[in-house]
């Protein structure tokens, strides 16, 4: 009999267990610059096994920025997006697109800078004439904002071009197609050791930026109301995933082996000075009325936004 009735009960866990309510539940995410370090929690977090640990199964996809992976959240093929500008997300919401902002992802802009080739005679900003093009990534980025930025408070003179991701900027300062290009670590760092690019100036040059939480992780309205659980679930898997970066040396190396970067003492030093954990912190926006008030003053918002429209927009769990 007990035989019988444990035959019975291991073969409902069987078909318990293969049934579709215990399947993965799938979220997809795009991610502009996909391989900057402060862009792989989801990415590492899912190669570490930290998602599985929360029933989830992520489809990332890259995108050559905010501007890319606004519109792919905006029209449902994303259920998120990572690496994307605040000031870029304020507008869109602003214009009744259907975005929310889900978590803080980067605080302050030191991660960010500019660089010219060895032999350029710009030296810095102000050495800058409306001749010179000055790049960013994609409309509606944080690079963006912050070339912006360079013009209102630093009175930079160059022109601001949009370029897509790093290696084709670097390609195009190369070649002498673009003056001024964006990057940020590790990309570059032996370029800059090996002499071959200057460092002119650093996101966190800008003194408006400094304190604000310039990137965040946004949902679509939709997958917000129709998959909140499993979002939740994503919510305490990126958590966790950004913990573990910083704890385990096996992160360094796996992120290491996946950027094809194997100087690792150099790659840990770049992180050390350009990501420190705090800027990822993921509970709060900081400086969020300065936020609003540079988006305004940078002409990404026609007027801040009302205290009704922060609250539908900030959809940032409690840890």
């Amino acid at each position: 009999m007990k035989r019988r009735g444990a035959a019975v009960g291991a073969a409902m866990l069987a078909v318990v267990a293969a049934s579709p309510a215990f399947a993965q539940d799938q979220l997809k995410i795009a991610i502009g610059q996909i391989n900057n370090w402060e862009n792989q929690p989801p990415t590492l977090g899912q190669d570490a096994g930290i998602f599985a640990k929360h029933n989830l199964k992520l489809e990332a996809v890259g995108t050559q920025g905010a501007g890319e992976t606004i519109q792919a959240v905006i029209s449902g093929s994303a259920d998120l997006g990572a690496g994307v500008g605040v000031a870029g997300v304020m507008r869109a919401f602003s214009r009744g697109a259907p975005v929310r902002i889900l978590l803080p992802a980067f605080t302050g802009t030191g991660d960010l800078y500019w660089y010219v080739k060895a032999d350029s005679p710009i030296k810095s900003l102000s050495d800058t004439t409306d001749k010179h093009t000055i790049a960013y990534s994609t409309n509606g980025s944080s690079s963006n904002n912050i070339v912006v930025a360079f013009g209102q408070e630093l009175g930079a003179k160059a022109k601001p071009t949009a370029t897509g991701g790093q290696p084709g900027t670097l390609t195009s300062v190369m070649s002498g197609q673009i003056d001024i290009g964006w990057a940020a670590p590790p990309f570059g760092v032996r370029e800059i050791k090996d002499g071959k690019i200057r460092i002119i100036a650093r996101g966190s040059d800008v003194p408006s930026l400094k304190g604000q939480t310039v990137r965040a992780i946004i949902v679509n309205a939709d997958s917000w109301k129709n998959k909140k659980d499993a979002i939740l679930r994503f919510v305490k898997g990126y958590r966790e995933a950004v913990d573990w970066m910083y704890a385990d040396p096996k992160a360094l190396s796996m992120y290491a082996q996946k950027i094809k970067m194997e100087d690792q003492a150099l790659l840990k030093d770049s992180l050390a000075q350009f990501h420190p954990k705090a800027a990822m912190q993921s509970d709060q926006m900081a400086d969020l009325d300065g936020a609003i008030a540079d988006a305004v003053k940078l002409k990404f918002l026609d007027k801040p936004l009302t205290k009704e429209q922060i609250t539908e927009l900030l959809q940032i769990p409690p840890r």
